[in-house]
């Protein structure tokens, strides 16, 4: 369970004026030219392969004509993204490190703290009467606040917070009798009360013991999903409908794959989804640094099935895929690729939402969380789809692979919700 205490209301936006009345100081920060020197060589060093990569992306998508033009695009465009977090962090670091500062404001019952540039920044909120132990901090040398040398700090929930550098003894007793006087409150001192650590999110009521797992979305101890939970059914009925392709539509190997591939493509739109939820405007940077490497591994993918499943490695590629052809593929397989995206939907709004499974989640953990599903699924289609080849797809083998991957899709569905 993540729990990190009382925490502030965060606003990206403009360094606002103080209200009338209220108290505002502006601290810039201290600077240290050898760390923005080596800074700005490791931001060169990661601006380059990004700006030579835009280059290239760009001259790909200015014309591509088959489908090994266009996988070569996405694939660019997908390291782009990757790649381009790093350059476009220290970018934004850099310049605060060269232009920031930091401005304290205090109005009635709250106090920001702005960090940033003059015209753009990160607000944080905070209660005053939630903060404790307003002081002048010391920290000692090779600490991870030494860069700011004596400086103001404060106790907020189970954290702590610092702000300003270079900060003297009798300014420091001037900006906590500013921000009293401002706020209308007097910042108390001592331990936090037991609510202001208690967490981030609020209690859930213990579900009574006969309650189904549908019942307890809330519970701390939730009961993982069975193979009679909803989104468990409704995931084997959309794993159905391939079988029923198959069998009365006369599918063949090639269809079974590219609709399993797309189900990869749906799966992560979902895993953005809920990194979103988890991360909140953290998800600005994760969202397209995971879009990023997870588009490249997709569009590789996407070669490798089209090339071994769909045209067959026999086959003559020497003009590259035809893309009409590969349009036509996706427009036969809509409808059972709308089953899909339902069934992955269903399952996001009842267990990740409904169930609140996002209290338990980290970025980080999202990130990850595909790959183990999806790659073990497909080194299953692909086993599978080699022993169709071998066979000539005859159908009961098809429905055999199509049955395997079913099986290992719902196990992991299941081992994902069956977290406490």
């Amino acid at each position: 369970m993540i729990r990190k205490g009382l925490r502030p209301g965060f606003k990206i936006g403009f360094d606002q004026p103080v209200e009338r009345g209220g108290f505002r100081k502006v601290l810039p920060f201290r600077r240290s030219w050898l760390a923005i020197a080596i800074l700005a060589i490791f931001d060169i060093v990661f601006l380059i392969p990004a700006v030579l990569t835009f280059q290239e992306a760009a001259g790909a998508w200015s014309g591509f004509n088959n489908l090994f033009d266009l996988v070569a695009a996405l694939f660019l465009t997908a390291w782009l993204m990757g790649w381009s977090i790093a350059p476009l962090s220290m970018t934004a670091i850099l310049l605060v490190m060269l232009f920031g500062r930091e401005v304290v404001t205090a109005h009635r019952g709250r106090v920001d703290l702005f960090i940033g540039l003059p015209f753009l920044g990160l607000t944080a909120k905070y209660e005053a009467s939630r903060m404790r132990n307003l002081r002048l901090e010391h920290p000692p040398k090779k600490s991870g606040t030494s860069w700011r040398g004596p400086h103001m700090a404060f106790d907020y929930g189970a954290n702590k917070v610092g702000f300003g550098s270079d900060i003297g003894s009798v300014d420091a007793d001037e900006i906590r009798s500013r921000i009293e006087t401002a706020s209308g409150t007097r910042i108390r001192s001592g331990e936090a009360l037991p609510e202001e650590v208690k967490g981030k999110w609020k209690p859930v009521k213990e579900p009574v013991a006969s309650a189904t797992v549908d019942e307890m979305p809330g519970s701390a101890e939730r009961a993982p999903l069975s193979l009679a939970s909803p989104s468990t059914l409704a995931l084997i009925l959309a794993n159905l409908v391939p079988i029923a392709g198959t069998v009365f539509l006369d599918w063949k190997l090639s269809d079974v794959m590219v609709l399993y591939w797309a189900e990869s493509a749906v799966i992560g739109f979902f895993n953005i989804c809920k990194i979103a939820v988890i991360g909140r405007w953290m998800a600005l940077a994760a969202g397209p640094f995971f879009l990023g490497h997870f588009g490249g591994f997709m569009s590789i993918h996407f070669l490798f099935i089209y090339t071994l499943f769909v045209k067959g490695i026999q086959n003559d590629m020497g003009n590259g895929g035809d893309l009409a052809e590969v349009a036509q593929l996706f427009f036969n397989l809509w409808p059972a690729l709308a089953v899909l995206f339902i069934s992955h939907a269903f399952s996001f709004f009842t267990n990740f939402l409904g169930r609140k499974e996002y209290r338990e989640r980290t970025i980080g953990d999202q990130m990850s969380e595909p790959y183990s599903r999806i790659v073990f699924m497909h080194l299953v289609l692909i086993f599978g789809g080699g022993l169709s080849l071998i066979l000539g797809e005859p159908a009961p083998v098809l429905v055999l692979v199509i049955a395997a991957k079913i099986f290992f899709d719902v196990r992991a569905h299941l081992k994902e919700h069956a977290r406490p």
